[in-house]
């Protein structure tokens, strides 16, 4: 047996958590903050509040029950989900699930391309 972070790990599947450790790299807001600032020539500070302000403003946005859309990005909307039914896997009960509104986000034609 191998830890990682506390966990038992088996030597056979030790090769699929550092591949996959290795493969997927997660930006925090941090350092999103800090390559926003970078690309656009304004310090760290600048860059923090640009990224809170368009942040704040989608959240508004969608609040509001309205639609964002960023040419070349992709487009948030609200989307209402009704109720229904669902099992708790635990006890295989019938539950009822209420109805929300959820985000929805849909990936523009040219981040699409970007990411192929």
């Amino acid at each position: 047996m191998t830890y990682i972070y506390g966990f038992k790990l088996k030597e056979k599947y030790l090769f699929n958590f550092i591949y996959c450790f290795l493969i997927i790299n997660i930006m925090n807001k941090t350092e999103f903050v800090n390559a926003v600032a970078e690309k656009a020539g304004m310090s760290k500070v600048d860059g923090k509040k640009a990224v809170e302000a368009v942040i704040q403003t989608i959240a508004e946005e969608m609040e509001k029950g309205s639609k964002v859309t960023i040419l070349g990005f992709g487009s948030f909307t609200v989307v209402q989900k009704v109720a229904r039914k669902g099992n708790n896997p635990k006890t295989k009960e019938v539950i009822d699930i209420p109805a929300r509104k959820v985000v929805k986000f849909k990936v523009g034609a040219d981040l699409a391309k970007t990411v192929k």
